[in-house]
Protein backbone atom coordinates (compact mmCIF):
# COMPACT_ATOMS: atom_id res chain seq x y z
CA UNK A 1 0.00 0.00 0.00
CA UNK A 2 1.29 3.56 -1.19
CA UNK A 3 2.24 5.62 1.74
CA UNK A 4 -0.78 8.39 2.83
CA UNK A 5 0.43 11.97 2.14
CA UNK A 6 -1.42 12.59 5.26
CA UNK A 7 0.68 9.95 7.54
CA UNK A 8 2.30 12.17 9.52
CA UNK A 9 -0.41 12.30 12.31
CA UNK A 10 -1.41 8.84 11.97
CA UNK A 11 0.31 6.25 14.10
CA UNK A 12 -0.89 3.11 12.76
CA UNK A 13 -1.14 2.13 8.74
CA UNK A 14 -4.69 2.15 7.12
CA UNK A 15 -6.87 -1.29 7.28
CA UNK A 16 -6.65 -2.16 3.74
CA UNK A 17 -10.48 -2.30 3.56
CA UNK A 18 -10.87 1.00 4.87
CA UNK A 19 -8.60 1.97 2.22
CA UNK A 20 -10.15 0.36 -0.79
CA UNK A 21 -13.37 1.51 0.49
CA UNK A 22 -11.69 5.64 1.20
CA UNK A 23 -9.91 5.16 -2.29
CA UNK A 24 -11.80 7.04 -5.21
CA UNK A 25 -8.86 6.70 -7.61
CA UNK A 26 -10.84 3.99 -9.66
CA UNK A 27 -13.61 6.68 -10.46
CA UNK A 28 -11.57 9.93 -10.42
CA UNK A 29 -8.06 8.59 -12.19
CA UNK A 30 -10.25 10.11 -15.42
CA UNK A 31 -9.45 13.30 -14.74
CA UNK A 32 -5.91 13.15 -14.94
CA UNK A 33 -5.76 15.45 -17.53
CA UNK A 34 -7.80 18.24 -15.38
CA UNK A 35 -5.19 17.63 -12.67
CA UNK A 36 -2.30 17.56 -14.47
CA UNK A 37 -3.19 21.10 -16.37
CA UNK A 38 -3.97 22.60 -12.75
CA UNK A 39 -0.87 21.76 -11.27
CA UNK A 40 0.60 23.11 -14.42
CA UNK A 41 -0.88 26.46 -13.93
CA UNK A 42 -0.75 26.35 -9.85
CA UNK A 43 2.91 25.67 -10.55
CA UNK A 44 3.63 28.20 -13.15
CA UNK A 45 1.64 31.14 -10.53
CA UNK A 46 3.61 30.23 -7.40
CA UNK A 47 6.94 30.93 -9.14
CA UNK A 48 5.41 34.13 -10.82
CA UNK A 49 4.58 34.86 -7.30
CA UNK A 50 7.77 34.22 -6.11
CA UNK A 51 6.45 31.45 -3.37
CA UNK A 52 8.66 28.75 -5.67
CA UNK A 53 12.16 29.17 -7.43
CA UNK A 54 11.34 29.57 -11.11
CA UNK A 55 13.94 26.60 -11.75
CA UNK A 56 11.74 24.53 -9.07
CA UNK A 57 8.45 25.59 -10.66
CA UNK A 58 10.15 24.24 -14.43
CA UNK A 59 11.42 21.21 -12.95
CA UNK A 60 7.84 20.54 -11.74
CA UNK A 61 6.01 21.13 -15.01
CA UNK A 62 8.45 19.30 -16.82
CA UNK A 63 8.08 16.30 -14.71
CA UNK A 64 4.27 16.96 -14.98
CA UNK A 65 4.17 17.35 -18.53
CA UNK A 66 5.74 13.98 -19.07
CA UNK A 67 3.82 11.94 -16.83
CA UNK A 68 0.87 13.65 -18.83
CA UNK A 69 2.54 12.02 -21.83
CA UNK A 70 3.59 8.85 -20.36
CA UNK A 71 -0.79 8.00 -18.86
CA UNK A 72 -1.37 9.03 -22.65
CA UNK A 73 0.99 6.40 -24.15
CA UNK A 74 0.13 4.08 -22.12
CA UNK A 75 4.32 4.06 -20.64
CA UNK A 76 2.78 4.80 -17.13
CA UNK A 77 -0.48 3.33 -15.35
CA UNK A 78 -2.11 4.13 -12.57
CA UNK A 79 -1.55 3.03 -9.18
CA UNK A 80 -4.95 1.60 -7.54
CA UNK A 81 -3.54 1.49 -4.59
CA UNK A 82 -3.66 5.11 -4.35
CA UNK A 83 -6.02 7.34 -2.58
CA UNK A 84 -7.00 9.48 -5.64
CA UNK A 85 -5.96 10.68 -8.76
CA UNK A 86 -4.02 13.76 -7.24
CA UNK A 87 -2.26 11.56 -4.79
CA UNK A 88 -1.06 9.52 -7.46
CA UNK A 89 0.06 12.20 -9.53
CA UNK A 90 1.71 14.34 -6.64
CA UNK A 91 3.42 10.96 -5.76
CA UNK A 92 4.68 10.12 -8.81
CA UNK A 93 6.39 13.46 -9.68
CA UNK A 94 8.25 13.40 -6.05
CA UNK A 95 9.75 9.70 -7.28
CA UNK A 96 10.92 11.54 -10.40
CA UNK A 97 12.15 14.76 -9.25
CA UNK A 98 12.49 14.16 -5.70
CA UNK A 99 11.69 16.82 -3.15
CA UNK A 100 11.07 19.67 -5.27
CA UNK A 101 7.99 17.83 -6.52
CA UNK A 102 6.93 18.39 -3.01
CA UNK A 103 6.33 22.10 -3.72
CA UNK A 104 3.53 21.73 -6.06
CA UNK A 105 1.15 21.92 -2.80
CA UNK A 106 1.75 25.17 -1.21
CA UNK A 107 -0.76 27.12 -0.97
CA UNK A 108 -3.34 24.68 -1.91
CA UNK A 109 -5.21 21.50 -0.52
CA UNK A 110 -6.99 18.82 -2.14
CA UNK A 111 -10.18 20.31 -1.43
CA UNK A 112 -9.63 22.86 -4.00
CA UNK A 113 -7.58 20.80 -6.15
CA UNK A 114 -10.79 18.49 -6.75
CA UNK A 115 -13.17 21.25 -7.19
CA UNK A 116 -10.82 22.44 -10.19
CA UNK A 117 -10.33 19.07 -11.56
CA UNK A 118 -14.12 18.12 -11.75
CA UNK A 119 -15.00 21.40 -13.01
CA UNK A 120 -12.54 21.28 -16.00
CA UNK A 121 -13.32 17.46 -16.81
CA UNK A 122 -16.58 18.54 -16.99
CA UNK A 123 -16.00 21.31 -18.75
CA UNK A 124 -14.63 18.81 -21.38
CA UNK A 125 -17.57 16.39 -21.06
CA UNK A 126 -19.98 19.16 -21.47
CA UNK A 127 -18.58 20.28 -24.98
CA UNK A 128 -18.55 16.94 -26.15
CA UNK A 129 -22.64 16.30 -25.32
CA UNK A 130 -22.99 19.80 -27.48
CA UNK A 131 -21.55 18.33 -30.25
CA UNK A 132 -23.20 15.31 -30.36
CA UNK A 133 -26.33 16.95 -29.83
CA UNK A 134 -25.63 18.83 -32.84
CA UNK A 135 -24.83 15.89 -34.51
CA UNK A 136 -28.51 14.59 -34.08
CA UNK A 137 -30.29 17.38 -34.86
CA UNK A 138 -28.72 18.10 -37.89
CA UNK A 139 -29.88 14.64 -38.85
CA UNK A 140 -33.31 15.55 -37.50
CA UNK A 141 -33.28 18.65 -39.80
CA UNK A 142 -31.88 16.42 -42.62
CA UNK A 143 -35.11 13.72 -42.38
CA UNK A 144 -37.42 16.57 -41.62
CA UNK A 145 -36.16 18.32 -45.27
CA UNK A 146 -36.90 15.13 -46.97
CA UNK A 147 -40.35 14.58 -45.26
CA UNK A 148 -41.47 18.31 -44.93
CA UNK A 149 -44.64 16.80 -47.42
CA UNK A 150 -45.38 13.32 -45.49
CA UNK A 151 -48.32 13.39 -44.41
CA UNK A 152 -49.26 11.54 -41.18
CA UNK A 153 -51.55 11.68 -38.38
CA UNK A 154 -50.80 14.41 -35.32
CA UNK A 155 -52.07 12.12 -32.36
CA UNK A 156 -53.17 13.44 -28.58
CA UNK A 157 -54.03 10.96 -25.96
CA UNK A 158 -52.51 8.72 -28.51
CA UNK A 159 -55.78 9.13 -30.27
CA UNK A 160 -55.31 9.97 -33.83
CA UNK A 161 -56.46 13.74 -33.92
CA UNK A 162 -54.99 16.60 -36.80
CA UNK A 163 -53.29 16.01 -40.00
CA UNK A 164 -49.41 16.67 -39.91
CA UNK A 165 -45.59 16.23 -41.48
CA UNK A 166 -43.34 14.18 -40.78
CA UNK A 167 -41.08 16.74 -41.22
CA UNK A 168 -42.95 19.13 -38.51
CA UNK A 169 -43.34 15.95 -36.44
CA UNK A 170 -39.76 15.80 -36.37
CA UNK A 171 -38.74 19.11 -36.02
CA UNK A 172 -40.31 19.24 -32.68
CA UNK A 173 -37.56 17.22 -31.23
CA UNK A 174 -35.00 19.27 -33.02
CA UNK A 175 -36.94 22.63 -30.72
CA UNK A 176 -36.23 20.11 -27.59
CA UNK A 177 -32.56 19.01 -28.32
CA UNK A 178 -31.71 22.79 -29.21
CA UNK A 179 -32.66 24.22 -25.96
CA UNK A 180 -30.93 20.85 -24.35
CA UNK A 181 -27.73 22.75 -25.72
CA UNK A 182 -28.84 25.59 -24.22
CA UNK A 183 -28.95 23.72 -20.96
CA UNK A 184 -25.60 22.45 -21.59
CA UNK A 185 -23.97 25.34 -22.34
CA UNK A 186 -25.75 27.61 -19.17
CA UNK A 187 -24.30 24.73 -16.56
CA UNK A 188 -20.70 25.17 -18.45
CA UNK A 189 -20.58 28.66 -18.01
CA UNK A 190 -21.48 28.96 -14.26
CA UNK A 191 -18.89 25.76 -14.35
CA UNK A 192 -16.39 27.94 -15.47
CA UNK A 193 -14.79 29.67 -12.23
CA UNK A 194 -11.89 29.09 -10.61
CA UNK A 195 -11.94 27.48 -7.03
CA UNK A 196 -8.15 27.08 -6.58
CA UNK A 197 -6.43 29.42 -4.43
CA UNK A 198 -9.69 28.91 -1.76
CA UNK A 199 -7.60 25.71 -0.33
CA UNK A 200 -9.07 24.03 2.25
CA UNK A 201 -11.72 26.42 3.12
CA UNK A 202 -10.23 29.70 4.30
CA UNK A 203 -7.60 30.74 1.99
CA UNK A 204 -4.02 31.31 2.42
CA UNK A 205 -1.52 33.47 4.10
CA UNK A 206 0.93 33.03 0.61
CA UNK A 207 0.46 36.16 -1.55
CA UNK A 208 -1.07 34.04 -4.49
CA UNK A 209 -2.80 34.76 -7.91
CA UNK A 210 -5.82 33.30 -8.04
CA UNK A 211 -7.33 35.15 -11.48
CA UNK A 212 -4.15 34.29 -12.59
CA UNK A 213 -4.74 30.81 -12.44
CA UNK A 214 -8.01 30.68 -14.01
CA UNK A 215 -7.03 33.05 -17.00
CA UNK A 216 -4.11 30.17 -17.70
CA UNK A 217 -6.91 27.79 -17.64
CA UNK A 218 -9.33 29.87 -19.53
CA UNK A 219 -11.60 30.04 -17.02
CA UNK A 220 -14.36 33.11 -16.69
CA UNK A 221 -12.67 34.01 -12.98
CA UNK A 222 -12.78 32.90 -9.57
CA UNK A 223 -15.25 31.87 -7.06
CA UNK A 224 -15.40 34.78 -4.77
CA UNK A 225 -15.89 32.89 -1.50
CA UNK A 226 -13.15 29.89 0.19
CA UNK A 227 -15.93 28.19 1.83
CA UNK A 228 -18.57 28.30 -1.23
CA UNK A 229 -15.42 27.16 -3.31
CA UNK A 230 -14.40 24.27 -2.11
CA UNK A 231 -18.27 22.88 -1.32
CA UNK A 232 -19.96 24.12 -4.15
CA UNK A 233 -21.05 21.28 -6.59
CA UNK A 234 -24.67 22.81 -7.66
CA UNK A 235 -22.32 22.39 -11.41
CA UNK A 236 -22.75 18.79 -11.09
CA UNK A 237 -26.39 18.89 -10.32
CA UNK A 238 -27.05 21.60 -13.07
CA UNK A 239 -25.24 18.93 -15.39
CA UNK A 240 -26.84 15.70 -14.11
CA UNK A 241 -29.97 17.59 -14.36
CA UNK A 242 -29.13 18.82 -17.90
CA UNK A 243 -28.55 15.63 -19.11
CA UNK A 244 -31.88 14.08 -17.48
CA UNK A 245 -33.73 16.53 -19.53
CA UNK A 246 -31.77 15.20 -22.61
CA UNK A 247 -32.62 11.65 -21.27
CA UNK A 248 -36.22 12.85 -21.36
CA UNK A 249 -36.60 13.84 -25.08
CA UNK A 250 -34.09 10.68 -26.14
CA UNK A 251 -36.94 8.40 -24.17
CA UNK A 252 -39.69 10.35 -25.96
CA UNK A 253 -38.29 10.12 -29.15
CA UNK A 254 -37.64 6.01 -28.32
CA UNK A 255 -41.06 5.57 -27.67
CA UNK A 256 -42.01 7.16 -30.94
CA UNK A 257 -39.64 5.18 -32.48
CA UNK A 258 -40.89 2.17 -31.06
CA UNK A 259 -44.23 2.42 -31.69
CA UNK A 260 -43.40 3.61 -35.38
CA UNK A 261 -42.03 0.44 -36.04
CA UNK A 262 -44.53 -1.64 -34.34
CA UNK A 263 -47.05 -3.61 -37.17
CA UNK A 264 -50.00 -1.76 -35.51
CA UNK A 265 -48.15 1.52 -36.89
CA UNK A 266 -45.48 0.85 -39.39
CA UNK A 267 -44.96 3.83 -40.15
CA UNK A 268 -41.03 3.40 -39.85
CA UNK A 269 -38.48 0.71 -40.76
CA UNK A 270 -35.62 0.36 -38.23
CA UNK A 271 -32.06 -0.55 -40.36
CA UNK A 272 -31.17 -4.23 -39.64
CA UNK A 273 -27.78 -2.61 -37.82
CA UNK A 274 -29.94 -1.04 -34.83
CA UNK A 275 -32.23 -3.79 -34.49
CA UNK A 276 -32.26 -7.43 -33.09
CA UNK A 277 -34.15 -10.29 -33.48
CA UNK A 278 -35.89 -13.36 -30.93
CA UNK A 279 -33.91 -16.14 -30.03
CA UNK A 280 -37.36 -18.49 -30.66
CA UNK A 281 -39.59 -16.25 -33.18
CA UNK A 282 -37.34 -15.73 -36.24
CA UNK A 283 -39.93 -13.08 -37.69
CA UNK A 284 -39.13 -10.80 -34.74
CA UNK A 285 -37.78 -7.63 -35.49
CA UNK A 286 -36.81 -5.65 -32.19
CA UNK A 287 -36.26 -1.75 -31.47
CA UNK A 288 -34.07 -3.23 -28.71
CA UNK A 289 -31.69 0.47 -28.88
CA UNK A 290 -34.45 2.35 -28.87
CA UNK A 291 -35.87 0.49 -25.98
CA UNK A 292 -32.49 0.37 -24.12
CA UNK A 293 -32.01 4.28 -24.31
CA UNK A 294 -35.65 4.68 -22.86
CA UNK A 295 -34.54 2.16 -20.32
CA UNK A 296 -31.69 3.89 -19.96
CA UNK A 297 -33.18 7.34 -18.53
CA UNK A 298 -33.88 5.86 -15.77
CA UNK A 299 -30.56 5.59 -14.81
CA UNK A 300 -29.73 9.12 -15.20
CA UNK A 301 -32.47 10.19 -13.21
CA UNK A 302 -30.67 8.36 -10.29
CA UNK A 303 -27.06 9.65 -10.56
CA UNK A 304 -29.44 13.30 -10.28
CA UNK A 305 -30.90 12.09 -7.51
CA UNK A 306 -27.87 10.77 -5.92
CA UNK A 307 -26.47 14.27 -6.10
CA UNK A 308 -29.18 16.17 -4.52
CA UNK A 309 -29.44 13.70 -2.05
CA UNK A 310 -25.84 13.69 -1.41
CA UNK A 311 -25.67 17.49 -1.04
CA UNK A 312 -28.74 18.37 0.92
CA UNK A 313 -27.76 17.63 4.52
CA UNK A 314 -23.59 18.52 4.18
CA UNK A 315 -22.42 21.97 6.20
CA UNK A 316 -20.19 23.92 4.91
CA UNK A 317 -17.15 23.41 3.91
CA UNK A 318 -15.54 19.82 2.26
CA UNK A 319 -17.28 16.59 3.12
CA UNK A 320 -16.31 13.39 2.82
CA UNK A 321 -19.47 12.84 1.13
CA UNK A 322 -18.30 15.11 -1.43
CA UNK A 323 -16.59 12.15 -2.61
CA UNK A 324 -19.62 10.91 -3.93
CA UNK A 325 -20.22 13.54 -6.35
CA UNK A 326 -17.86 12.18 -9.68
CA UNK A 327 -19.44 8.60 -9.97
CA UNK A 328 -22.99 10.02 -10.27
CA UNK A 329 -22.55 12.99 -12.60
CA UNK A 330 -19.83 10.87 -14.52
CA UNK A 331 -22.08 8.02 -15.27
CA UNK A 332 -24.89 10.80 -16.20
CA UNK A 333 -22.54 11.98 -18.84
CA UNK A 334 -20.85 8.79 -20.27
CA UNK A 335 -24.78 7.73 -20.33
CA UNK A 336 -25.84 10.21 -22.02
CA UNK A 337 -22.57 10.42 -24.09
CA UNK A 338 -23.08 6.65 -25.22
CA UNK A 339 -27.08 6.90 -25.75
CA UNK A 340 -26.45 9.94 -28.44
CA UNK A 341 -23.58 7.97 -29.93
CA UNK A 342 -26.07 5.58 -31.31
CA UNK A 343 -28.89 7.39 -31.26
CA UNK A 344 -27.84 9.50 -34.37
CA UNK A 345 -27.00 6.46 -36.50
CA UNK A 346 -29.58 4.61 -35.59
CA UNK A 347 -32.32 7.85 -36.84
CA UNK A 348 -30.13 8.63 -39.47
CA UNK A 349 -30.94 4.81 -41.09
CA UNK A 350 -34.90 4.88 -40.50
CA UNK A 351 -36.81 4.29 -43.75
CA UNK A 352 -39.92 5.85 -43.42
CA UNK A 353 -42.94 4.44 -45.33
CA UNK A 354 -44.52 7.52 -46.64
CA UNK A 355 -47.79 5.62 -47.67
CA UNK A 356 -48.84 3.70 -44.82
CA UNK A 357 -48.69 7.71 -43.05
CA UNK A 358 -51.00 8.55 -45.52
CA UNK A 359 -53.36 5.89 -45.04
CA UNK A 360 -53.27 6.60 -41.42
CA UNK A 361 -53.81 9.87 -41.78
CA UNK A 362 -57.10 8.91 -44.05
CA UNK A 363 -58.88 7.26 -41.56
CA UNK A 364 -60.15 8.77 -37.74
CA UNK A 365 -61.30 12.18 -38.93
CA UNK A 366 -58.61 14.01 -38.36
CA UNK A 367 -60.12 16.76 -41.06
CA UNK A 368 -62.86 16.81 -38.46
CA UNK A 369 -61.33 20.62 -37.07
CA UNK A 370 -61.49 21.73 -40.71
CA UNK A 371 -64.75 21.09 -40.91
CA UNK A 372 -65.89 23.11 -37.92
CA UNK A 373 -63.18 25.93 -39.23
CA UNK A 374 -65.13 25.43 -42.61
CA UNK A 375 -68.64 26.66 -41.18
CA UNK A 376 -67.05 29.01 -39.05
CA UNK A 377 -65.20 30.92 -42.05
CA UNK A 378 -69.19 30.88 -43.07
CA UNK A 379 -70.76 32.60 -40.62
CA UNK A 380 -71.50 29.54 -37.87
CA UNK A 381 -70.36 30.17 -34.48
CA UNK A 382 -67.43 28.11 -33.49
CA UNK A 383 -69.16 26.39 -31.14
CA UNK A 384 -72.46 25.69 -32.96
CA UNK A 385 -70.06 24.32 -35.70
CA UNK A 386 -67.63 22.11 -33.35
CA UNK A 387 -70.99 20.28 -32.55
CA UNK A 388 -72.28 20.07 -36.27
CA UNK A 389 -69.06 18.49 -37.21
CA UNK A 390 -69.13 16.18 -34.06
CA UNK A 391 -72.57 15.08 -35.25
CA UNK A 392 -71.15 14.55 -38.52
CA UNK A 393 -68.36 12.18 -37.41
CA UNK A 394 -71.06 10.06 -35.42
CA UNK A 395 -73.33 9.96 -38.44
CA UNK A 396 -70.17 8.94 -40.51
CA UNK A 397 -69.38 6.25 -37.90
CA UNK A 398 -73.04 4.81 -38.12
CA UNK A 399 -72.98 4.29 -41.79
CA UNK A 400 -69.51 3.13 -41.93
CA UNK A 401 -68.02 6.16 -44.06
CA UNK A 402 -65.69 8.77 -44.21
CA UNK A 403 -66.33 12.71 -44.02
CA UNK A 404 -64.82 12.55 -47.32
CA UNK A 405 -67.37 10.20 -48.66
CA UNK A 406 -70.57 11.68 -48.31
CA UNK A 407 -72.11 13.73 -50.94
CA UNK A 408 -73.01 16.93 -50.60
CA UNK A 409 -76.65 16.84 -49.69
CA UNK A 410 -75.55 14.52 -46.63
CA UNK A 411 -73.34 17.92 -45.78
CA UNK A 412 -76.81 19.85 -46.17
CA UNK A 413 -79.02 18.04 -44.12
CA UNK A 414 -76.40 19.17 -41.21
CA UNK A 415 -76.27 22.60 -42.36
CA UNK A 416 -76.92 24.36 -45.44
CA UNK A 417 -74.05 26.29 -45.27
CA UNK A 418 -72.26 23.68 -46.84
CA UNK A 419 -71.23 24.04 -50.19
CA UNK A 420 -68.88 22.23 -53.17
CA UNK A 421 -65.82 23.67 -51.51
CA UNK A 422 -66.06 21.77 -48.46
CA UNK A 423 -64.63 18.66 -50.52
CA UNK A 424 -61.38 20.76 -50.93
CA UNK A 425 -61.58 22.25 -46.94
CA UNK A 426 -61.41 18.39 -46.20
CA UNK A 427 -58.68 17.02 -48.20
CA UNK A 428 -56.45 15.91 -45.95
CA UNK A 429 -53.22 17.37 -47.78
CA UNK A 430 -55.44 20.73 -47.97
CA UNK A 431 -55.86 20.58 -44.39
CA UNK A 432 -51.91 20.38 -43.45
CA UNK A 433 -50.59 22.32 -45.78
CA UNK A 434 -52.91 25.21 -45.27
CA UNK A 435 -51.76 25.69 -41.93
CA UNK A 436 -49.21 28.23 -42.39
CA UNK A 437 -49.10 29.86 -38.87
CA UNK A 438 -45.92 30.63 -37.18
CA UNK A 439 -44.74 26.69 -35.83
CA UNK A 440 -47.52 25.04 -37.84
CA UNK A 441 -47.45 21.98 -39.81
CA UNK A 442 -47.49 23.41 -43.41
CA UNK A 443 -44.66 22.77 -46.00
CA UNK A 444 -43.83 26.60 -45.37
CA UNK A 445 -43.90 26.50 -41.97
CA UNK A 446 -41.40 23.31 -41.87
CA UNK A 447 -39.20 24.81 -44.07
CA UNK A 448 -39.17 28.29 -41.21
CA UNK A 449 -38.55 26.00 -38.65
CA UNK A 450 -35.64 24.27 -40.12
CA UNK A 451 -34.09 27.76 -41.07
CA UNK A 452 -34.53 28.92 -37.85
CA UNK A 453 -32.66 25.90 -36.05
CA UNK A 454 -30.26 26.39 -38.54
CA UNK A 455 -29.37 29.96 -37.76
CA UNK A 456 -29.53 28.93 -33.37
CA UNK A 457 -26.53 26.46 -34.41
CA UNK A 458 -24.20 28.71 -35.97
Amino acid sequence: MSEKMWAGRFKKQLDSDVNDFNSSIRVDCRMYKSDIGGSIAHASMLATQGIISKEDAKQIIKGLEEILNDLETGALSFDMTAEDIHMFVEAELTKRIGDTGKKLHTARSRNDQVALDIRLHLLSEAKEITELLKALIEVILEKAETYKATVMPGYTHLQRAQPITFGHHLMAYAQMFLRDISRVEDAAERMNYSPLGACALAGTTYPTDRIAVAKALGMNGICENSLDAVSDRDFAVELANACSLIMMHLSRFSEEIILWSSWEFKFIELDDAYSTGSSIMPQKKNPDIAELVRGKTGRVYGDLITLLTMLKGLPLAYNKDMQEDKEAVFDAVDTVKTCLLIFVPMLNTVTVIKENMLAAAAKGFINATDVADYLTKKGTPFRTAYKISGTLVAYCIDNGKTLEELTLNEFKEFSPDFEKDIFEAINLENCTFKRNSRGGTSVESVERQIQFIKEQLK
